[in-house]
């Protein structure tokens, strides 16, 4: 059954599909022609340089029954394929570099289909010229073309021939030459390549053998990528000369010159000429002959050339025999052809007779004199100068050195070798030793020896040149700086200083002009021509204000070269100020054991006008002070060791004692100052340690003791808030605290104002330096715990006026020791103590726990004490 339905079903599709058929068009392109660039790409033009990967075609067509189409492109069999089609656009995009001179055609099958039906069309695409060939020269080009040297000018020695593959004005081949040669013998003709040798030109075997020319191979130009492009090639030739005969011969070591001596004899041999064939490739042999000039005295050898002499020296009628000789070539056949003529000079000599001669313009010299300016350009030779050096011998006696001999290596003499004569030339060779100022006139001595003879003969010439000055030098100053003191109560216009430049020119160019400048310069004014400086008229010169000045002067000649030098000005200080004391310094405080130190200044400038010593004038008592010469050091003298001492020395009740002091300094002359100092004596505490020092101190400066007493006061403060506070806490969490000990109660005694201004002093002798009593604890009650019965206080006597000596001490208590107090706690246990001698009844919890901090505080006051 299932069979059945399917091939029903088949048959249906079929009879569809054949219905269909007999109604279904073909499609087609649409021809546009070939200028289109869509369509069926029937005869499209394409250039050789498009580049790789360009689209250069659109496929199109249609079905007539608006069926969708797809496009397709092959190539023959076993053709390369250089198009590749987009099968729905119908893009046709470049898949391959084209080359016209490759292939300039190339057929395609484009096709065009509805799925159906598809229609295939073939077509051409014509590659076009584009200009991308250079030409070529053929490879069997010979690289050398032999030339023979006698070829005509114009004649044709070669034709050269390129080929370019490219179509049009790119194919065309236009020739031309390349020389490295300035002026090239060859032309060739652009259009056929035909290598000539230039109208007018000759080739010559014996100048040049060879010539190297480059042939350029030109196309005519052309597109190529869009760009207008010229290609060309090159060759190069080598042009080998042949040579031919067409060169006389040549004599070779010309000029030629030969000697007769005394001593020569007929046969003799006098001189050998020598001559070759110019054309050297294939030379003929030479043959020899006089042609003139050899009054029959001398011969010749016809093959070797060599001259001799027919008869003895003494028949011979001249001292020189000009010969003309005559070489010329002979060819196989024994015929003569090129010649060519010389001069032989024959000299006669006879024995070395005549020493070398120095001439001038009028005849033998042997002095020559010269006017020049100094230092002349080095290597430039002495124009002035017109010397010639002849010897009248003949060959090696005629032959001789000449030397130059003066001072330095000024001038040096060319030639230094002379055969017979020569024209002397004298140069410069070290201009700067040519000075007028070193000297106005240079000797030298110019000497002629000769060389090979035993005489050894010579001649000598003198060489006087006479120098003219110029402005070479700048005026030099005598010293590179100048160094000058002057006093500080010099008036104006007091001379300061000289200086001298001196300048060797002379003339004009040799005076000198000074001037001054410079930041310290506007004190001092300069004589120009003597060079003198001094003070301006209105300057006040004090070394206290200033006391160092330094400038410039400059030294000028006339053309503006100039030198300078530095001047150092001293304003030396005079002792014209007095010792001043200082003011704060005059009441002073002194310690027993310390000095006190007095000061006072000198504003001079200098040592030693500035240099003060001190010296005690008076004092009252008398021989009682020491004091230091350098440092103004105030202080006792040693035996004075305690205030015991003082009131035994003097009967004041003030210890404020008046001290004449003297400050005087130690200049010339000499300046001083007296002041009365007034010393106020007081004994030191017995506190040792930094505390001390730092005490002693602040004797000079009392703010920083008040500074200190504050800082103290404000740390008990908060230790006193501490210890109350541990304090309420300990009784908070005690339930019961027991007395440890009986409290007695004490009397309140009364309490001076404390002296915060002298808090640590000790005043003795007067209301200013009074002590009060202290009250010294007895042995019975020695902790001051205030347990102890029955303990009297009484008020402090009054006191005495001249205390004979100190109370007694306890046992523990050392001399100049004083009793602490800390008033804050102090006062506040008094407080309370008195307000409870108003109350009927006392809290015994109370009274024993400030007793107990009673007792622990005086334990640790005493503790620090000692």
């Amino acid at each position: 059954m299932k069979n059945d339905l399917e091939m029903q079903f088949s048959s249906v599709l079929l009879l569809a599909h054949f219905c269909f058929a007999q109604t279904d068009y073909a499609p087609y392109f649409y021809d546009n022609g070939p200028n289109s660039n869509n369509g069926n790409m029937a005869l499209l033009n394409l250039s050789e340089d498009t580049p790789k990967g360009t689209q250069i075609y659109v496929l199109n067509g249609t079905d007539p029954e608006g069926q969708p189409v797809k496009y397709g492109m092959t190539s023959e069999p076993g053709s390369k394929e250089y198009f590749r089609v987009h099968p729905k656009s119908g893009t046709v995009t470049l898949i391959e570099e084209l080359d016209r001179e490759a292939q300039d055609e190339i057929e395609v099958f484009v096709s065009i289909s509805d799925g159906l039906n598809k229609v295939a069309e073939k077509v051409s695409v014509f590659v076009m010229d584009a200009n991308d060939e250079r030409p070529q020269f053929p490879q069997n080009m010979p690289s050398i073309v032999d030339v023979p040297e006698n070829t005509t000018s114009g004649s044709s020695i070669y034709k050269v021939q390129a080929v370019d593959r490219d179509a049009g004005s790119g194919g065309s081949v236009t020739y031309f030459l390349q020389s490295s040669e300035p002026s090239t013998k060859f032309a060739i003709d652009h259009h056929s390549g035909v290598l000539r040798i230039k109208p007018g030109e000759t080739l010559d075997y014996e100048k040049s053998r060879t010539h190297f020319i480059t042939v350029v191979a030109k196309d005519g130009g052309g597109i190529y990528k869009g760009k207008q492009q010229v290609m060309s090639s090159s060759a190069t030739l080598t042009i080998n000369v042949i040579d031919a005969q067409d060169t006389p011969p040549v004599f070779v070591g010309t000029p030629y010159f030969g000697y007769v001596y005394e001593v020569s004899s007929p046969g003799s041999e006098i001189f050998t000429v020598f001559a070759k064939d110019g054309d050297m490739d294939n030379p003929n042999p030479i043959i020899y002959s006089i042609e003139s000039g050899a009054d029959g005295v001398f011969a010749i050898n016809k093959t070797s050339g060599c001259i001799t002499l027919k008869v003895y020296p003494a028949e011979l009628k001249r001292e020189i025999f000009n010969i003309k000789v005559k070489a010329s070539e002979v060819s196989p056949e024994g015929k003569r052809l090129d010649f060519a003529v010389t001069t032989v000079t024959i000299r006669v000599v006879d024995l070395n007779n005549h020493p070398p001669t120095f001439f001038g313009e009028n005849g033998p010299q042997n002095v020559f004199e010269l006017t020049m300016y100094e230092h002349p350009p080095e290597g430039e030779f002495l124009r002035g100068l017109k010397i010639t050096v002849n010897d009248s011998d003949q060959g090696s006696n005629a032959k001789f050195h000449l030397r130059l001999v003066g001072p330095g290596r000024m001038l040096r003499v060319v030639p230094q070798t002379v055969l017979n004569e020569a024209q002397v030339t004298v140069l410069v060779e070290d201009s700067a030793a040519m000075d007028f100022e070193k000297s106005q006139f240079l000797t030298f001595k110019l000497l002629a020896i000769e060389i090979d003879t035993p005489e050894r003969f010579s001649a000598t010439a003198d060489i006087i040149i006479h120098l003219l000055d110029t402005n070479d030098n700048a005026p030099k100053f005598s010293s590179d700086f100048y160094i000058a003191r002057i006093p500080e109560n010099s008036p104006g216009g007091s001379s300061v200083v000289s200086v001298t430049a001196t300048d060797p020119d002379s003339g004009l160019w040799g005076v000198v002009k000074y001037s001054i400048y410079g930041s310290g310069a506007d004190l001092f004014l300069i004589q120009p021509d003597s060079g003198i400086i001094y003070t301006q008229p209105w300057a006040s010169l004090d070394a206290e204000v200033k006391s160092k000045y330094n400038f410039y002067v400059k030294a000028e000649d006339s053309d503006g070269k100039y030198s300078l030098a530095e001047v150092f000005v001293t304003i030396m200080d005079l002792n014209d100020h007095s010792p001043a004391f200082n003011e704060n310094s005059l009441e002073k405080t002194m310690v027993i054991g310390a000095p006190v130190k007095i000061e006072a200044v000198d504003e001079d400038a200098e040592e030693p006008n500035n240099v003060i010593e001190y010296s005690i004038m008076k004092s009252d008592p008398d021989d009682i002070f020491d004091m230091d010469a350098d440092t103004g050091e105030i202080k006792l003298k040693p035996y004075i060791k305690s205030m015991d001492i003082v009131q035994n020395i003097s009967n004041h009740k003030d210890c404020t004692w008046s001290v004449v002091v003297q400050a005087k300094d130690r200049g010339s002359p000499s300046f001083s100052t007296t002041t009365v100092v007034k010393i106020d004596i007081t004994e030191a505490t017995q506190l040792k340690g930094p505390l001390t020092s730092f005490l002693l101190k602040c004797r000079e400066n009392p703010m920083q003791f008040l500074g200190l007493v504050s800082g103290v006061i404000i740390i008990m403060l908060f230790v006193t808030v501490f210890i109350s506070t541990v304090i309420y806490v300990r009784n908070v969490k005690s339930n019961k605290i027991l007395p440890s000990r009986r409290i007695i109660r004490r009397k309140r005694k009364p309490r001076r104002q404390d002296d915060f201004q002298q808090p640590f002093r000790e005043e003795c002798c007067g209301g200013k330096f009074r002590n009060e009593d202290l009250e010294i604890p007895t042995a019975d009650n020695i902790n001051r715990n205030n347990n102890v019965k029955g303990c009297s206080h009484r008020a402090p006597p009054s006191p005495p006026n001249a205390p004979d000596m100190p109370p007694p001490l306890p046992s523990h208590y050392r001399h100049g020791d004083r009793e602490w107090t800390v008033p804050t706690v102090s006062a506040s246990v008094a407080s309370k103590t008195k307000k409870r001698s108003h109350r009927g009844k006392d809290n015994p919890v109370n009274t024993a726990l400030v007793s107990e901090l009673k007792l622990r505080l005086e334990q640790k006051n005493m503790a620090n004490r000692y």
